[in-house]
């Protein structure tokens, strides 16, 4: 259901309206029991969950000859190569043409001449030399061009100077279909202007559970949003179908992603197994594929996830029976990053399933050479069938000659005067002011008056890489600087280029101190605006053991607090991929803004919150939750239609400023609620960090931390670097010299009351990997900040482990406590220190209720 609260007297009357919808609202703020997790029926796989539909374009008997003529033409050497999609730090343009490749991509982060500074013209030389060697006819091969994919997944974010739109989850509360078309029609121009053919856009998950790292991605909860906005956003990137827009070099070919099942995976663990049944996949998680079919979408990437234990990969029923033959796809499917590799029986380099199961093209970054050569041995002996070649060689053929890739017309190309252009980015500020949602404006605080004195703080008023999030210019969108977003404007700069031009005045202060001089009249601040929230991040990075936000590190908090002591009126502008638990900063907040991710052009957020010089209302708040907010920190699985339905805001919640609603500032704080009782792992490292825990160096004087993908100490003596186990950086190898005993350690700011993982023997449980074994001791340590410490040997287990293999290794933490740790106030989750030589990687640390009792490491007494 949309609806939007409007003229509510008091937060009764929204109450009362919310109970004639069916709904709850914030005044109900302590009623309910938490909600009982979802019970999913698991079924057979039947076919009759899914409509029969025709493909989206028309037959084409021309198209279709061309394509038959270029197949007897082919050597299956040259098919093979078609089936391969390379990454351009790890493929020339000589081998394209050798191997006669059938795409390359940008991953996030890579650029052309590994230069992040590179011009659209730079891009464009890249494009045309894989081109050209693509159609290099001179070894007697046949001209098949090249396709280049790249995420631009919010603008060409890959791109220094490119406009970078809100996240899909900002989009989504836009409730504004028109607004995405023009959007995805913005994108694709920016993306052509580089010579790129191709953006791996949008993303159509459903989320079910907002701990998921990939939760921004997503434009809604609920399936009918996804679904017009997949539609609208591939029509935008496309162009519309049977028009003469349609894939003309102002528009390029989409994907739709990933399919299928990405956002329903149990606990929101990336990658993980989807446990629904086939009726709930196709009517929950299918919803906004079925529409960008319609649409005419071209491709469609696989998904890492699962449905019921079976890999997306090397799902031949998903992949043929249901996307292909039911649902009437004529375009190709393409994997995600070495995805192949987790179907059973597979490897990076070796994997006929997938391409037997309807897999079209592999993306295969680094390993493609070795994936190639293996791939023709298994066209040659059958074991992959030619018709299977010839039908995934055709599909990609369809797309190359629908999207005019031979005569490869690009008027944009090479258009640096497109990227980052006023036009584009005007649509990103309208867009940053339609995806605002407003939660809370006690006594109508807002909209400020800009003559006034404004103090705006926290550490995402003056950022635009935190405003910006994930996928920005680097994959995790982290280790950007102000130098990287040429153009764009951070939320600071918005507010105060509106507030000086009114004749108010604003400062900056990012930890909210203020003295007699920060303001030429003297006085304090009327209001602070503080902008906070989550730290960038992307894909499996951003999973989440809790949804409450900082856990155990409530800096934002206490700076809120400070300026609501000085009886400072306060305005929360929060910076989030999805909806988390802030009942402690609401409390303290007059008024709360919900800003999502919002891309370059922060000055969006002024335009709504203040008003002009005269006093009037610039825009108002016109966003609305596709996200349902959390009223308790358990409440991870919170969608309409669930048995027990308690959100704090409910999905369609949005104020704007004719509204007088009042929510208390009583909020239930109690963050140690459990749904059902039950307690859950608690994870310390899962591919990062995860809160409240960090990861450092201690070895002498002040810890150091580890923020990026390499850190050491002073001298070298301990070194930690991010490394692959399963994923991207999901490890961390750690190397001691052994010039003196150091450590490496998951520490939380505060101390953190972990006793009940004691009272239900739970176990530390971390994956394993010893280079080098130890001769000297090796200790685990569980500590307090002061006073407390329980520590282990682990010289003769790691001794015991096969060298350079990974294990799995638990300890009970009754060992621990046994040894002197206070689980009541934890704030080493886990120290490693090895007093000589030693190498190990270590990944996925976390505490285990229940694990005590089968665990390795046993307690002496």
């Amino acid at each position: 259901m949309f609806y939007k609260q409007q003229c509510a007297a008091c937060a009764l009357a929204l109450s009362a309206l919310l109970t004639a919808c069916g709904e709850r609202s914030p005044a109900d703020a302590d009623a309910g029991e938490p909600a009982e997790p979802r019970k999913e029926t698991v079924t057979a796989t039947t076919g009759s969950a899914w409509p029969q539909l025709q493909p989206a374009l028309p037959g084409n008997s021309e198209l279709e000859e061309k394509i038959a003529g270029l197949l007897q033409r082919m050597s299956l050497e040259e098919k093979v190569g078609q089936l391969i999609q390379a990454e351009i730090k790890y493929i020339t343009p000589e081998e394209v043409k050798e191997y006669h490749i059938g795409s390359v991509l940008n991953g996030g982060g890579t650029y052309p001449n590994n230069d992040k500074f590179a011009t659209a013209q730079d891009w464009q030389k890249l494009a045309d030399a894989y081109y050209e060697a693509s159609m290099d006819t001179s070894d007697g091969g046949v001209a098949i061009p090249i396709i280049w994919g790249s995420d631009a997944v919010h603008g060409h974010n890959n791109l220094v100077g490119a406009t970078l739109f809100p996240h899909n989850i900002g989009l989504g509360a836009s409730r504004d279909p028109e607004l995405i078309h023009r959007i995805g029609r913005a994108t694709a121009r920016e993306v052509a202007a580089t010579g790129v053919d191709w953006t791996f856009a949008p993303t159509v998950a459903v989320v079910r559970d907002d701990r998921w790292g990939r939760t921004y991605e997503s434009y809604s909860e609920a399936p009918d949003v996804v679904s017009e906005y997949a539609r609208s956003m591939v029509e935008g990137i496309q162009g519309s179908k049977g028009s003469k827009e349609f894939l003309d070099g102002h528009h390029l070919v989409s994907a739709t992603k990933h399919f299928l099942g990405d956002g329903g995976t149990t606990r929101g663990i990336d990658r993980g197994d989807t446990r629904v049944s086939e009726q709930e996949l196709a009517e929950i998680h299918a919803a906004g594929y079925i529409s960008a079919l319609q649409a005419g979408v071209q491709t469609v990437m696989a998904s890492f996830n699962s449905w019921n234990g079976d890999r997306l990969h090397g799902h031949q029923y998903l992949l043929t029976e249901v996307l292909k033959n039911r649902l009437g796809f004529d375009g190709f499917v393409v994997g995600d990053w070495n995805g192949h590799r987790f179907v059973e029986g597979c490897t990076v380099d070796n994997c006929a399933a997938a391409i037997n199961a309807g897999l079209d093209m592999f993306m295969v970054p680094s390993d493609w050479k070795a994936l190639y050569v293996n791939t023709l041995k298994q066209a040659k002996s059958g074991e992959i069938p030619p018709a299977r070649i010839d039908d995934a060689v055709s599909r990609i053929l369809r797309v190359k000659l629908r999207a005019g890739l031979f005569e490869r017309d690009r008027p944009l190309a090479g258009r640096a005067d497109i990227l980052g252009n006023p036009e584009h980015r005007a649509l990103a500020r309208e867009a940053v002011r339609k995806s605002l949602v407003l939660l809370k404006n006690n006594d109508q605080l807002l909209p400020l008056d800009p003559r006034r004195n404004i103090l705006v703080a926290g550490d995402g008023a003056d950022s635009i890489a935190k405003q910006s999030g994930g996928w920005t210019i680097t994959w995790q969108g982290t280790g950007t600087t102000a130098e990287d977003f040429p153009g764009a404007t951070s939320i600071y700069q918005g507010i105060r280029t509106a507030v000086e031009t009114a004749g108010g005045e604003a400062a900056l202060s990012e930890n909210g101190d203020f003295s007699a001089d920060t303001f030429a009249n003297g006085k304090k601040p009327d209001v602070a605006v503080v902008v906070y929230g989550e730290e960038p991040y992307a894909e499996w990075h951003g999973d989440l053991a809790s949804i409450e936000y900082q856990l155990g590190n409530k800096e934002d908090l206490e700076l809120l607090k400070k300026l609501k002591r000085q009886g400072i009126p306060v305005v929360s502008i929060f910076l989030s991929g999805r909806p988390l638990w802030v009942n402690k900063e609401m409390n303290t907040s007059d008024a709360f803004v919900a800003a999502w991710l919002p891309g370059s052009e922060g000055a969006g957020v002024a335009d709504v919150i203040l008003t002009d010089a005269e006093g009037e209302v610039q825009h108002d708040f016109t966003g609305q939750l596709t996200f349902s907010w959390p009223k308790l920190v358990h409440q991870t699985t919170l969608n309409p239609g669930d048995k027990s339905y308690e959100p704090l805001f409910a999905y369609g919640y949005g104020l704007d400023y004719n509204d007088k609603v009042q929510i208390a500032s009583d909020l239930p704080e109690d963050g140690d609620t459990y749904a059902q009782g039950a307690l859950e792992d608690a994870w310390l490292m899962v591919s990062r960090p995860r809160e409240p825990w960090g990861l450092f160096i201690a070895d002498g004087g002040e810890p150091v931390p580890v923020a990026g993908n390499r850190a050491s100490s002073g001298d070298g003596n301990i070194t930690v670097a991010s490394i692959d186990m399963e994923s991207q950086e999901d490890a961390r190898l750690i190397d001691w010299k052994g010039l003196r005993r150091g450590s490496v350690q998951l520490r939380a700011q505060k101390p953190q009351d972990l006793s009940r993982y004691l009272d239900e023997n739970a176990a530390l449980a971390l994956d394993i990997r010893v280079d080098r074994q130890p001769e000297k001791p090796v200790y685990a340590q569980i500590a307090c900040a002061e006073g407390c410490a329980g520590e282990l040997s682990l010289l003769k287990p790691l001794q015991s482990l096969p060298a350079g293999d990974w294990s799995h290794l638990t300890i009970d933490l009754q060992c621990f406590a046994e040894s002197g740790a206070d689980f009541s106030r934890i704030s080493h989750g886990l120290a490693l220190s090895s007093k000589g030589p030693l190498s190990l990687a270590v990944a996925n640390i976390k505490y285990v209720p229940g694990g005590a009792e089968s665990a390795q490491i046993r307690c002496q007494g």
